[in-house]
């Protein structure tokens, strides 16, 4: 942190070395945000196990102090230079979000840049933002800079917009027309949850009296109040594939206990046969025998974790065997007769084994001892995002633009691959007649493969099974890796207004497109999940994308603002068909923002409509205050609303409230924040 500071006043020297001799314009602003939560309940990844349901609650979740530095001169040679400064603390905040952070909002070297010419074109160079888009509420033109979604939509576009480094050009012709052109630094949204999370994790040894917990994402804040739900399916440390993968690992190494070294006691039998007791595949003594006791350790209390082995149900042991719940693997609660759980369901599944209860225990011999990897694959600094735009008016007034991007998405993509212990790539193979013993390549059963066809990550005795290093026997466990990457989109879009004039007042329509090509969406394939087909299941494939806006401004009453707008996404290649693996189950577009464990991994929109209204207003004997609210309404119920007021009480101070609303549906964008609904309260100390 300290370097980056040094760094950045050290550039800001030398621009000053070069200034005219006039003295620097300055000025600092003070701040305090101050935040509170305003009802109780959990919040989306804010759980430590699957029972946990307290949550934080009401309370200051945002103290954040903040000194702002602008600094401004003229150079020697024509130009100018401008720089911004942050010194920010929030003690209330979790993780990374409390100080300074590289290339988000809270960076120390916030701006950096200089303006100067180059012939008839005024260049700006440095660390910048740039505003293209118009559209209340959504950042649809808006494509240059990435945007801090740490707080989701409560923060001012300007606050919102993370500056990066860029060359930026622009030339006016001589009919007034405007042509910008913009190479700039890529770089990716900041969301809550996928912040720190590359690493790698895992868990040793079979379920034992000792506890062992699975481990967490490191740096991941996982108590972040604006978690999304499809963040939390990926990085969260109770719905979290990356932590629920570590716990099957766990398990798949006692079943591998009981079989000797190996699962073949249990080959052809379901996770569904287990939960459900069902000992008519085979299975050595029946399930029911080796949950009670009949066989060890299933049988031994210090599985369960905390000494209360009841025997009544394998289900029962399931669940204890992710350590008390401490992962979303079972949600078992209450046993009901002959075994079953009351919660068990396949058809509405709302935990991990009942999403892959289709499994052959024969699958679980690979994934004995597994380990997570989260990799981050993101563009160096001069593999950069190219953008255009051509802007300019008709005889009639309609003021237009086009606009074309070749960029990199800042939402990225995550897909998942197989690694063996030593980093060697893996295919998965399903019911693959190569497979080392018959037992293991039966009917969806899934094994995985060097190029060369061998077998990794089986279990002791399997033979052909080979360590990294190409003796024969188990391995140290193989890794189910996570890619988080940035891909490249075309982008193509534009956007007009104009004014027509009423008996009242003038009324200005607008209206932005943008066409995305390769905009990459989850799909899930539950066909290929019921098997634990992982890296068939849960992808990320291009679509096609056409976002729309069309608003309309007026002004009512005492200089009353009003705006309204109609907004649609509409996913242009988007899935809903039967799985090939197994026409019972679907693959289908996953929703980005929703998709859950408790919510069925939510299926998406092919079309989407919001409708949304703003409203503005001056007060106050001379305009020293002014209130907006915006409100949002999203189809399928989610809501939000943001009232907020700013008042200047002299020319140095200005006070600033805030109270954000979400509510309706909690499986849509907005309304899975119910219980991060918060008031926010403000000052501002301008010094000169």
């Amino acid at each position: 942190m300290f370097k980056k500071k040094y760094l950045g006043l050290a550039i800001a020297a030398t621009l000053a070395a070069g200034s005219a001799q006039a003295a620097l314009e300055t000025s600092v602003t003070l701040k305090n945000e101050t935040a509170y939560m305003i009802k109780d309940g959990i919040r989306t990844g804010e759980a430590t196990t699957t029972t946990d349901t307290t949550g934080k609650g009401k309370g200051i979740y945002k103290f954040e102090n903040t000194a702002k530095i602008f600094v401004n001169d003229e150079m020697d040679n024509g130009g100018s230079w401008h720089g911004e400064f942050n010194i920010i603390r929030d003690t209330e905040a979790v993780d990374s979000f409390k100080h300074e952070d590289d290339l988000t909002p809270l960076d120390f070297l916030r701006e950096l840049y200089v303006d100067t010419k180059a012939g008839d074109w005024d260049l700006r160079i440095g660390k910048q933002q740039v505003v293209w888009g118009t559209a209340d509420g959504i950042k649809l033109l808006d494509m240059i800079n990435p945007t801090d979604w740490s707080e989701f939509n409560q923060n001012a576009p300007a606050d919102a917009r993370i500056p990066v480094w860029m060359i930026n050009a622009e030339k006016y012709l001589d009919n007034g027309a405007n042509i910008q052109a913009i190479f700039s630094q890529a770089e990716p949204n900041r969301i809550a949850g996928l912040d720190g999370a590359a690493g790698t994790y895992s868990r040793s040894g079979a379920y034992s009296d000792a506890a062992q917990d699975n481990s967490r994402l490191t740096g991941v804040s996982s108590d972040h109040p604006f978690i999304m739900k499809g963040v939390d399916t990926i990085t969260g440390g109770v719905n979290g594939f990356v932590n629920i993968a570590v716990a099957f690992g766990g398990i798949a190494d006692t079943f591998s206990a009981l079989g000797g070294g190996q699962l073949t006691a249990f080959t052809a039998a379901t996770v569904a046969d287990f939960a459900t007791n069902d000992n008519t595949r085979g299975a050595v003594n029946g399930f029911k025998g080796a949950c009670n006791g009949a066989q060890s350790p299933l049988g031994n209390a210090g599985v369960y974790g905390d000494g209360t082995n009841t025997g009544s149900s394998c289900l029962d042991a399931l669940a204890q065997m992710t350590n008390k719940r401490s992962t979303n693997a079972i949600d078992k609660q209450t046993v009901q007769a002959g075994g079953a759980s009351a919660e068990w369901s396949t058809a509405n599944p709302n935990s991990a084994f009942e999403y892959v209860a289709g499994t052959p225990f024969a699958t679980f011999d690979s994934f004995v001892n597994l380990k997570t990897k989260y990799e981050k694959d993101h563009p160096e600094l001069l593999d950069g995002n190219l953008a255009f735009r051509f802007r300019d008016s008709t005889n009639s007034g309609i003021n237009y633009s086009f606009n074309y991007a070749y960029a990199y998405d800042a939402n990225p993509s995550v897909n998942l691959s197989w690694q063996g212990s030593d980093g060697s790539a893996l295919t998965a193979k399903v019911g693959d007649a190569s497979a080392k013993a018959g037992a293991y390549s039966g009917t969806n059963v899934v094994t995985l493969h060097e190029a060369d066809g061998d077998q990794r990550c089986s279990g002791d005795g399997v033979a052909g099974a080979k360590k990294a290093n190409g003796d024969a026997g188990a391995e140290e466990g193989c890794y189910l890796v996570f890619t988080e990457k940035m891909n490249r989109s075309h982008y193509v879009g534009g956007s007009f207004d104009m004014a027509i004039d009423t008996a009242s007042n003038p009324v200005v329509i607008r209206g932005e497109a943008l066409y995305q090509k390769d905009a990459y969406q989850p799909v899930i394939d539950k066909g290929e999940m019921n098997i634990s087909n992982m890296t068939s299941a849960l992808k990320s494939l291009p679509a096609d994308i056409l976002k729309l806006v069309v608003g309309a401004d007026t002004t009512i009453a005492t200089d009353m603002m009003v705006s309204g707008q109609v907004i649609q996404f509409r996913n242009l290649d988007y899935i809903d068909e039967n799985s090939s693996r197994n026409s019972s189950f679907k693959r289908y577009t996953g929703d980005m923002a929703t998709l859950h464990l408790t919510n069925g991994l939510q299926k998406a929109e092919e079309n989407k409509e919001f409708y949304s209204i703003f409203l503005s207003k001056p007060f106050g004997d001379s305009g020293e205050g002014r209130w907006n609210n915006i409100f949002i309404y999203e189809e399928k119920g989610g809501k939000w609303n943001r009232f907020d007021v700013e008042y200047g009480f002299n020319d140095q101070v200005i006070g600033t409230f805030e109270v954000n609303k979400y509510f309706g549906d909690e499986n849509t964008m907005f309304g899975q924040f119910a219980n991060s609904s918060n008031v926010q309260l403000g000052v501002k100390y301008l010094l000169q």
